[in-house]
């Protein structure tokens, strides 16, 4: 695997991962909706092309994904109170890219998603972390649903802590902390695992080094 598209590549986690990616012998692409982004990212490793997630189409996804050999969906619409584009980016933004690596003829799908998304909505949560549940939620739904070799990462509450190399992964795996860079860490070693593809697990902090919790993950 040589370069991967990182929708949302601006991102915390995203940022995290581009130098990871390039440790590791691929070139990150980092999908962005401004130039402005371009240095940061250049600086990381990562080439970058444009590509607005809530205006762009389909068609124009898979232009943006072409010479790729996989996709990494780690965007999202922020935590403000704009419940609109939990909708746009959180939800079709994974839409397109889902249309978008079919059309490009890119089979392998990496979502980073959220803890507990499937579980019911309580009455008391606020209207914007409802929107961001159902948003999270039924783009995972989509992904299962499609004909890639998918896998979805449900990382806990993130934090901006160091990285500790150490996670717990899994289908049953309670809700927790865990940094930005683990998940980053957890992305980047499961793109060439073939016993990652169509899972879907939980991820949280932990006390395994990310490549056993993965061969565990994939055994359980």
């Amino acid at each position: 695997m040589s370069n991967v598209a990182v929708v949302g590549g601006h991102g915390q986690v995203a940022r995290h991962l581009h130098p990871l990616l390039v440790e590791a012998g691929r070139t990150p692409v980092a999908l962005v909706r401004s130039d402005d982004q371009r240095a940061v990212l250049e600086e990381l490793g990562a080439q970058v092309r444009l590509l607005d997630i809530e205006r762009a189409t389909g068609p124009a996804f898979a232009d943006a994904f072409a010479g790729c050999d996989a996709v990494v969906f780690a965007a999202g619409g922020g935590p403000d109170g704009n419940i609109e584009r939990k909708r746009t980016v959180d939800l079709e933004g994974s839409l397109k890219s889902i249309e978008g690596a079919h059309a490009a003829g890119i089979t392998r799908f990496v979502q980073v998603s959220a803890i507990s998304v499937d579980e019911p909505v309580g009455d008391d949560v606020s209207p914007v972390w409802k929107a961001y549940v159902e948003a999270k939620r039924d783009a995972d739904e989509a992904l299962r649903l499609s004909a890639l070799d998918w896998t979805i990462l449900r990382p806990g509450r993130l934090t901006d802590d160091p990285p500790t190399g150490l996670v717990a992964l899994g289908e049953e795996v309670r809700r927790a902390e865990v940094p930005r860079a683990d998940v980053a860490a957890v992305v980047a070693a499961v793109l060439d695992d073939e016993r990652t593809h169509r899972r879907q697990w939980n991820l949280v902090g932990g006390n395994i080094p990310v490549a056993d919790a993965i061969a565990a993950a994939a055994r359980g």
